[in-house]
């Protein structure tokens, strides 16, 4: 036997127990979770199948159990859970993730509501929808996974993004999904009033703002991060495009910061979009503004 094994309790629930320990200490927020799901990763299973062997007082070998300490070290060191992972939920989907990709947020998933009953409310047979900035994917093949019946196009710039949006359309195999190579401000020129529902989660961090969370600052891709001096300039080409893209009546959503609501209604408005209203996350906090055209 592996003498370190006569020195370590490899129950499931000793493993998992460390794990949070070390976990809280490190400031991370949800420690459980993030304990549990990490020792899924390194056995295969999922995390309620983790529960399952804890209460059942199951032993891990010790070579599972170096996998799960270095995994562990990795998330101690804020390393995104979903970097170790490879792996992002978002709504109905499981997205590839990785280095060089905006990991989805939970919070994003209500923008994509958002844009989700706009376009299944069009009564067009097969409805458009553009994101733009779309990194992994999540909020174009949220539309096209809920809205099986509309066209969907996502938009990336960064090389790197484009290639995780790429894999995560071919792993989903939705038909009526695409994703696009170019600069938001001058994308799908073709597409130009047809298109019912753009949505967007641009970059918005202003740019000599620091993100507090030491996943975000360390590991999120600055491109994806930071709009200029004031954090709007995409939003502002956001807007541009929306314009051009969308037919009359067509809906805008927009992510953005949670103090930012005020200055894009502004934006929006002077550039003539009509129903302009900023809308709390799950939360309380103003983080989508939806527009009309």
């Amino acid at each position: 036997m592996d003498e370190r094994a006569l020195e370590r309790d490899l129950s499931v629930r000793a493993v998992v127990g460390r794990a949070i320990e070390l976990l809280g200490v490190a400031g991370i927020r949800s420690p459980e979770v993030d304990a549990e799901l990490l020792v899924g990763h390194a056995i295969g299973e999922t995390r309620g199948r983790v529960q399952a062997l804890a209460i059942m007082g199951r032993e891990l070998p010790a070579d599972a159990v170096d996998v799960i300490e270095q995994l562990v070290s990795r998330r101690a060191h804020r390393e995104p859970l979903q970097h170790i992972t490879g792996r992002a939920a978002f709504r109905t989907l499981e997205l590839s993730v990785g280095p060089g990709v905006f990991v989805p947020r939970p919070e994003t998933e209500l923008v994509a509501q958002f844009a989700i009953d706009a376009l299944a409310a069009v009564a067009a047979a097969e409805p458009i929808a553009v994101d733009l900035g779309t990194g992994s994917g999540a909020l174009a093949l949220a539309m096209a996974a809920e809205v099986p019946r509309a066209r969907v196009w996502g938009v990336e710039f960064s090389p790197e993004a484009f290639i995780w949006a790429t894999q995560n359309l071919r792993d989903t195999g939705f038909g009526n999904a695409s994703i696009v190579f170019d600069d938001l401000r001058r994308a799908l020129p073709e597409l130009d009033g047809s298109v019912s529902v753009v949505v967007s989660n641009p970059p918005y961090i202003p740019s000599d703002a620091v993100p507090r969370d030491p996943e975000v600052r360390l590991f999120d891709p600055e491109m994806a991060l930071y709009g200029g001096e004031d954090g709007l300039d995409l939003v502002r080409g956001v807007s541009a495009t929306a314009l051009r893209l969308l037919h009359p009546g067509g809906a805008l959503v927009i992510e953005h910061g949670e103090l930012q609501g005020e200055a894009i209604r502004a934006l929006l408005r002077t550039d003539g979009w009509r129903a302009v209203s900023t809308h709390p996350d799950l939360t309380g906090r103003p983080r989508a503004t939806t527009a009309v055209r």
